[in-house]
């Protein structure tokens, strides 16, 4: 069997996927490893034979996948978060950065460790595989036989990698519980500044309040702070649908969608909750759920597209993945959106042509553009940077793809070119190309770890320990305490690699953490790659 599978790479992937998912899938008092378990699986696997190899294109073709992903879908998110807060949180970054480095120096006089395995462990602990490349190529351009500076730098990387993937794993498990952290309040909690499921219902209620009678619907919004959708009005036992020129009268009856909060917020405003279901009255008006697959209509807020004045209907939401949402005029469509219509029965069928309302073609993706975009990416992470004879560095096969994302994700469309992907397809892509990742990074790493065993690597293994684990519970610390920041971005900020922020957007079940993680990768890569070279420059 190891035969088959030195000569068959494709063989040893899957197995190694294979066996890695199982494995993380099984939980222990509710706690998994998740999609992390590949890479331990593929240590283990690569340990157990050192002709065990899997072609780095595989694992460059992972790690491309995951990142551009990700950013084509953190984009909008990514660049709303630095618009509200950006130096604020540029700064907080960027100090937490530098802490790390100087940890680590603090550690080399500590622990007697020579200057390259420490500066490798940082590079590891980080799981910044750039830094350590960066490193590698100031020491061969030093004068003299550098050979063994190479090594321990390696060395240094290889033995504090994967403590650096648990290490933070295992803060984040330490603070959830020191902090006391209850995910589903922080979510509900984040509904309004992140795109969040808010697990609507809908309610027909009878209007009793004389105060808000006579005064147009949009001016109520704004007076009252409304955060829900109104769908049909009964006046005088005829149905109509409403619009931001609709006025109430007492005694009307309103179909009115929203979350739990804010329907026991309008029921107090507006007057008393009735049984009278007008969902169900279907004599004039019906509901559908259309699927978004026309391009033509894909990254145009809803305002746009002017729907009340082509078609007699009303949005009153929105199912992207998992999360159901309200729509706002600033809604932005996005392929494989689901909307959620009431109209009359012919409007229905204009408007599943206007929208396409097809499965198989919201679920395609366009090579085209997805082609472009990823090429784009590693055209600027190939551009190398010069700043003197020594230092260098360029963004590489993650920082390239995953700006170039980024940037697409935010811009959704140019002219009649759209960039984003449909939810399913990119969330398919995410996974596909974490795996191949692991995988690839583990067994390629598993042989190494054992055979650098020795007393200087146990060294560096609890140097990793406390690299990864202190700075990581600094950040989270001051970011939640003092800075203000939720913890479930602080997971995302604190994930510096794939399979940490797998375990946080499952652990926190929403998306927040893959802001948290947009925000922090551009920045960590680049000043990585800094301070791990002006860290081994120093204690040389």
């Amino acid at each position: 069997m190891n035969e088959l599978m030195v000569q068959n790479p494709l063989l040893l992937l899957f197995t190694v996927a294979s066996i890695g998912y199982l494995i993380g899938n099984i939980r222990i008092k509710g706690i998994s490893l998740g999609v992390a378990a590949v890479l331990f699986t593929g240590l283990v696997m690569g340990a157990m034979n050192p002709n065990f190899k899997i072609p780095a294109i595989v694992t460059n073709l992972g790690l491309v996948l995951f990142v551009y992903s990700i950013g084509l879908k953190s984009g909008p998110a990514f660049f709303q978060s630095y618009k509200k807060n950006g130096l604020r949180d540029f700064l907080f970054l960027v100090s937490m950065l530098v802490f790390s480095g100087v940890f680590a120096g603090a550690l080399f006089f500590m622990m007697d460790i020579s200057a390259a395995m420490i500066t490798g462990a940082y590079a590891g602990s980080t799981t910044n595989t750039p830094a350590l490349a960066a490193v590698i190529d100031y020491i061969n351009n030093l004068q003299g036989d550098n050979q063994n500076l190479a090594s321990d730098a390696v060395i240094g990387y290889s033995f504090s990698y994967p403590m650096g993937v648990m290490g933070s794993i295992i803060v984040i498990l330490i603070m959830e519980k020191f902090l006391k952290i209850d995910y589903k309040k922080e979510k509900k909690e984040l509904r309004k500044e992140y795109p969040l499921d808010k697990h609507l219902s809908s309610i027909t209620l009878q209007v009793t309040n004389p105060e808000i009678c006579g005064i147009q619907m949009r001016d109520l919004m704004k007076k009252y702070k409304w955060d829900v959708v109104f769908g049909r009005i009964s006046q005088n036992e005829n149905i109509a649908l409403t619009n931001y020129s609709t006025t109430f009268a007492l005694g009307d009856q309103l179909m009115v969608v929203g979350n739990d909060d804010e329907l026991i917020k309008i029921t107090e405003d507006i007057g008393q909750k009735v049984d009278n279901d007008l969902d169900l009255d279907r004599t004039e008006f019906d509901v559908r759920r259309i699927f978004v697959s026309n391009p033509r209509v894909v990254g145009r807020t809803i305002a746009s597209l002017q729907i009340d004045k082509k078609f007699n209907a009303i949005i009153t939401r929105i199912r992207r993945g998992d999360a159901e949402m309200l729509v706002s005029g600033n809604t932005v469509l996005e392929l494989g959106d689901r909307l959620r219509f009431v109209a009359r029965r012919e409007d229905l069928y204009l408007l599943s042509d206007y929208f396409g309302d097809s499965y198989k073609a919201s679920s395609k993706i366009n090579l085209f553009t997805f082609g472009i975009g990823i090429g784009l990416g590693l055209i600027l992470g190939s551009i190398e940077l010069n700043f003197g004879p020594n230092f260098s560095f360029s963004l590489g096969l993650a920082g390239g793809p995953l700006l170039v994302g980024l940037l697409l994700g935010a811009l959704r469309r140019t002219g009649p070119i759209v960039w984003s992907l449909p939810y399913s397809s990119n969330t398919t892509l995410q996974q596909i190309g974490l795996i191949l990742l692991l995988a690839g990074i583990g067994v390629s790493a598993g042989h190494s770890f054992i055979d650098s065993f020795s007393s200087d690597a146990i060294w560096v293994f609890i140097a990793s320990i406390f690299i990864s684990m202190v700075t990581a519970m600094a950040m989270i610390f001051i970011g939640y305490k003092f800075i203000k920041l939720p913890f479930t971005l602080l997971m995302g900020l604190v994930s510096n690699q794939p399979a940490i922020l797998d375990f946080a957007t499952d652990r926190s079940d929403s998306m927040v953490p893959e802001i948290g993680y947009t925000m922090v990768f551009p920045i960590a890569m680049i000043l990585k790659i800094v301070i791990a070279q002006v860290l081994l420059i120093v204690l040389l």
